[in-house]
């Protein structure tokens, strides 16, 4: 501990000197022993920042991996076009089609049944008589008695008859139509009715306005039927919409199912480039900053931990048909640690062995396997992943350090109030001397009879 000198002036000065600024100096040395504290705190701080820096980038590498290894994402995932989108249109291809040709003919759409009533010139007319509605056998009977066209109209509705009520007027009156819920020969309407205007006396009939009929038609050679123009399940993973007929059956509308490989090429681009930025946070840590001063984790081994596993990784799986690295898919890696993508090569591997590109990312052991089970064990958000424990571990060298820091300023602020009260007193004696001497002086003068003032 450094000496430390208190400056008062003569002794009968009455100056005193500075209590607060003396207690500071007193208290510098202290406070120098948190120094190095500081100082390795604020680098495990550092390299915190850099180690989160790592985990996200390695989370985004782990998602955009992912994608590509996900049994239900996009490997699996389908496109569809029709040769004539007049006649067919494709709705949606799931991962449960295979990639081929179909030829559809439509020789019939389906139609849904429907029946309206006669005109009833007045639809504030009451109505009397029931009505019975059968559907696929099942039959409804209703009283009309009482009711207009709206109010029986609600009535059918809310009974849930199979069918959907509504009334249509014109200039020329009103009628009651109902059309099936059931489309298709299954929802055929067939109505008993006995209905009278109680205006006029006049008996109410009902004609048929469509029939309900399935569609027909031909898919790849087989005949068969569907009974909505929404048609599922005849090519498997496959939802298409028949929209007219087909004007020619000898030239049928061909539908095309493909993989969706340009949703793969996304995907492996993204892929390229979450690995990239990996390459980039060590490529950092291994340098220096703008000051010339060493990166937090300059020569860190997590970092290089992380680099090892990565350059393994890439090089792991067990071979998937032709497939056998990553280079046959396009990836290749340059001097730098970078990844780049050969889109032509991606394409062709795709095109020509799909299923070797999809298991080589997809099997048991596989690289995209292996890869991904690599990116967990460096990963942050695993509990025993490289980043998620060295966090863990300075996380306990700060606490450490933060509490001999608080220890430190306790037992200065401790120091500083004794010190504080101990030099106030002394002050106050250095202060009071030029009236105790003059006392004394005075008392001398009283004795002596001799004049201390000349």
């Amino acid at each position: 501990m450094g000496t430390v000198g208190i400056n008062f002036g003569p002794i009968n000065s009455g100056q005193g000197f500075d209590v607060a600024s003396t207690v500071t100096q007193i208290l510098a040395a202290e406070q120098a022993v948190e120094d190095p504290w500081k100082t390795q705190l604020s680098n495990l701080q550092a390299q915190d920042t850099a180690f989160s820096k790592f985990g996200t980038d390695l989370s985004t590498l782990s998602t955009a991996l992912q994608s590509l290894t996900d049994f239900s994402g996009i490997f699996a995932s389908k496109q569809g076009s029709s040769s004539n989108t007049d006649v067919v249109t494709l709705t949606s291809a799931s991962n449960v089609a295979v990639a081929g040709s179909h030829t559809i003919v439509v020789n019939h759409l389906a139609q849904t049944s429907s029946q309206y009533s006669d005109k009833i010139t007045d639809a504030r007319n009451t109505l009397s008589g029931s009505l019975k509605i059968t559907i696929n056998g099942q039959s409804q009977q209703l009283d009309v008695s009482g009711k207009t066209l709206s109010q029986l109209a609600a009535s059918i509705n809310g009974a849930s008859m199979g069918v959907s009520a509504s009334v249509v007027t014109d200039t020329t009156g009103s009628r009651l139509s109902l059309v099936s819920s059931t489309s298709g020969a299954a929802g055929q309407i067939t109505l008993d009715a006995s209905l009278t205007n109680d205006t006029t006396g006049t008996a109410i009939g009902f004609q048929q306005g469509m029939q309900g009929m399935d569609a027909t038609l031909n898919v790849d050679g087989l005949d068969t039927t569907s009974a909505s123009n929404t048609v599922s399940g005849l090519i498997p993973g496959v939802t298409f919409q028949i929209l007219s007929v087909s004007s020619n059956p000898s030239n049928p509308v061909q539908v095309q199912i493909t993989n969706d490989t340009s949703s793969i090429e996304q995907a492996m681009a993204g892929f390229v480039t979450a690995y990239n930025a990996v390459a980039d946070d060590i490529k950092t840590q291994e340098g220096k900053d703008s000051s010339g001063n060493p990166e937090p984790l300059y020569g860190d081994p997590t970092v290089a931990l992380i680099q090892n596993q990565l350059t393994q990784g890439l090089l792991s799986g067990v071979a998937s048909g032709s497939i056998k690295s990553l280079t046959q898919i396009g990836i290749s890696v340059d001097q730098s640690g970078h990844l780049s993508i050969d889109g032509g090569t991606l394409d062709s591997a795709l095109n020509s062995t799909f299923a070797d590109v999809q298991g080589f990312l997809q099997n048991t052991k596989s690289f995209g396997q292996n890869f991904a089970s690599i990116l967990n064990g460096l990963s942050s958000t695993s509990t025993s992943g490289a980043i998620s424990l060295a966090l863990k571990q300075n996380a306990a060298q700060e606490d450490t350090l933060n509490n001999n820091i608080s220890d430190q300023e306790a037992r200065i602020a401790d120091d500083k109030s004794r010190l504080t009260d101990q030099l106030n007193t002394a002050n106050q004696i250095l202060q009071s001397l030029p009236d105790q001497l003059d006392e004394i002086n005075q008392l001398y003068s009283a004795i002596t009879g001799y004049n201390t003032g000349q």
